[in-house]
């Protein structure tokens, strides 16, 4: 195990020349995430993710666009000195070890891997890193003190707004998160980070409270729900064919019983299409 600290770059994109899973070299301190230009007066680029409500199908364009930041990395801690973000896959075949559990409650979300050099160590076989060669902290690091803090003093937890991969270039907000503890594990003999963080609701802009289970949590939709109904419905409102504006609906409302985890109650529709049927049972 070689325990040296090394550079690092968790990537999730396939976008803006970024490869999914895989990382490349970068400065042990890299520089800030590259802004998205936008008119003014048009968005407020330090209200992050306006208009996102958990179960939003996005393009990676559009999520960038809408936070500001060309994101590179899968970790962004305090991005533009407001909430934290982060980019997860659970899909077959994700090169991090992401987990949901408590029926979209909780995430368990593996840190970074240190970046893939010429002639250097493979990064699946070192040590994630806490710190950069230089003595600062890598998002790992900030991420864990961040937990930590929590934990030993009763600090409020850190805010964290997630987004999920269900296939190249089309993401799905999964709401607001708080990262409540952190802890490192040994497979095959290297130190990885693991985080966990617990659904705090949907509104952004003030302090979250956790909602009860049996209402706000029960609209949460698994991501293996999320994968098998993009797949049935071929990324496409069931009701017009539009592959823009899209949402994860459900048939039967999750406030009239509906349930989250059945396929068969879950649907796509597009932004119209889904105001237009609001709570009505069709």
């Amino acid at each position: 195990m070689n325990s040296q600290p090394l550079l690092f770059l968790r990537v999730m994109s396939g976008e803006a020349g970024v490869t999914a899973g895989r990382a490349s070299a970068v400065p042990a301190d890299p520089p800030a995430p590259r802004v998205c230009r936008r008119p003014a007066g048009v968005y407020n680029p330090f209200v992050l993710t306006e208009g996102f409500q958990p179960g939003d199908v996005i393009s990676y364009t559009a999520m960038c666009s809408a936070i500001g930041v060309n994101l590179q990395r899968g970790m962004n801690f305090r991005l533009r000195g407001s909430d934290s973000i982060i980019l997860m896959s659970v899909r077959p075949g994700a090169p991090y070890a992401d987990r949901v559990e408590d029926e979209g409650k909780i995430l368990i979300y593996e840190g970074h891997d240190c970046a893939r050099t010429v002639n250097g160590p493979d990064p699946k076989q070192t040590d994630q890193p806490e710190y950069f060669p230089g003595g600062s902290l890598t998002q790992n690091g900030l991420f864990a003190r961040a937990a930590r803090r929590y934990k030993e003093t009763g600090a409020p937890a850190e805010r964290v707004r997630v987004y999920e991969k269900i296939r190249s270039g089309i993401w799905v907000c999964n709401g607001l998160f708080e990262l409540i503890d952190c802890w490192t594990e040994e497979p095959a003999g290297r130190r990885v980070f693991k985080f966990k963080l617990r659904f705090a609701g949907t509104d952004g802009h003030r302090r979250p409270t956790v909602a009860p289970a049996d209402l706000e949590d029960d609209r949460l939709i698994p991501s293996w729900v999320k994968l098998e109904v993009w797949k049935r419905d071929q990324g496409r409102c069931r009701v017009c064919g539009t592959t823009s504006g899209l949402h994860f609906d459900h048939i039967i409302p999750y406030s009239k019983g509906g349930s989250s985890k059945n396929p068969a109650n879950i649907q796509i529709l597009c932004g119209r299409h889904n105001l237009a049927k609001g709570d009505n049972i069709e």
